[in-house]
C-alpha cells in the first residue's frame, strides 16, 4: 500500500513521544467502587468534562472471588515535578 511505511514510522514516533512524556509521574486512584452503575456514570462525567485526554485515564477491574468482591477503579495520570 502506498505510504504504509510512513504512516507505520509515524506511529512509532508517536507511541516514543507518548512514552518519553510517561517517564516522570504516576497514577492516581481517582475513584473506587463495587458498583457497576455508579462506576459507569463517574467515569462519564469525568470524559464528559473535556479536562482529560483518554489516554489519561485508566480503568482498571480488580476481579474478585468469594472473599473478595468486584471493585471498580479509576485512575488519572498525574505528571511529575519536572514536567
Amino acid at each position: 500500500m502506498p505510504g504504509q511505511r510512513k504512516r507505520k514510522a509515524q506511529r512509532r514516533r508517536e507511541s516514543e513521544a507518548r512514552q518519553e512524556a510517561r517517564r516522570d509521574g504516576r497514577w492516581e486512584r481517582r475513584f473506587a467502587t463495587q458498583d457497576q452503575a455508579e462506576f459507569k456514570a463517574y467515569v462519564h462525567e469525568l470524559m464528559r468534562g473535556g479536562d482529560l485526554r483518554p489516554e489519561d485515564v485508566r480503568l482498571d477491574m480488580l476481579c474478585g472471588r468469594l472473599t473478595h468482591p468486584t471493585t471498580h477503579v479509576v485512575s488519572v495520570w498525574v505528571p511529575g515535578d519536572g514536567a
